[in-house]
């Protein structure tokens, strides 16, 4: 998989007329989801990753961008797929999961969804927004490298800009509003220990979107960052079965 001049992580397998969206979560880069996005693309599906506004470069380029960037960029990556593949799935970890959700409540022609530990409720969502809106600190803690197996570093920001943290708080705020809107079979990832979202977010999910297909499979060995953690095969496996069985094999 290669950067290309659209900010995308992009592979075509030779049957890629079905394609999927991965999107990276907050603060964090591509690097948290790339296993995930390689092995779809040897799977044969079409894959596109895109590096969010402000994100992959310094906690100062973060704080210039709205939620609404965000969305506009899974939004480009969708069309961009959808030009190219018959089907769309979209996977999600994190923000990148909200990502997903807020596509998805916007698509119903989206195929599937996936999300691994996505946030629609956080325990600090009013505080956050406060802040953001006096401008008081400009930096928060970092969220990043809620790992369980040693030595993985997934490269995310080591401090947050609290004028992006509002951000988030209005971008989970709009999705969750409208969870009913979701569809299309969905796949929920929870770990059971998670330092960064509370796992009610994931049964918050489960019991709000409106599929008629959907399934809460929860992880057990892994925090935050799933996708880089001892549970990341049982997601990988789980996420190809999930796509292959929800696929009209087109």
């Amino acid at each position: 998989m290669e950067w290309n001049e659209t900010l995308f992580s992009v592979g075509s397998g030779e049957t890629g007329r079905v394609g999927v969206l991965v999107c990276h979560g907050f603060g964090g880069s591509p690097r948290s989801v790339q296993e995930v996005a390689l092995r779809l693309v040897e799977a044969g599906y079409t894959v596109a990753l895109p590096l969010l506004a402000g994100h992959g470069l310094t906690p100062e380029a973060m704080e210039r961008y709205p939620w609404t960037d965000w969305a506009a960029d899974v939004e480009r990556a969708f069309g961009w797929l959808y030009a190219r593949a018959d089907e769309v799935f979209l996977f999600g970890l994190s923000m990148g999961g909200t990502l997903a959700l807020w596509l998805a409540e916007r698509h119903p022609e989206a195929a599937g969804l996936i999300t691994v530990n996505a946030i629609v409720r956080h325990p600090r969502e009013r505080s956050m927004r406060m802040l953001g809106r006096l401008g008081l600190p400009r930096w928060a803690n970092a969220i990043g490298n809620d790992v369980k197996l040693a030595g993985v570093d997934e490269k995310a920001y080591e401090r947050i800009p609290v004028r992006s943290a509002r951000q988030l708080a209005l971008l989970v705020a709009n999705v969750r509003r409208d969870l009913s809107l979701v569809r299309c079979p969905a796949l929920v990832f929870s770990s059971t220990t998670d330092h960064v979202v509370p796992p009610a977010n994931q049964r918050e999910i489960y019991g709000s979107i409106s599929s008629a297909v959907k399934s809460l499979v929860e992880l057990p060995d892994s925090y935050h960052v799933a996708t880089m953690d001892n549970d990341r095969e049982r997601i990988l496996a789980g996420t190809l079965e999930f796509i292959a069985a929800q696929s009209q094999g087109v």
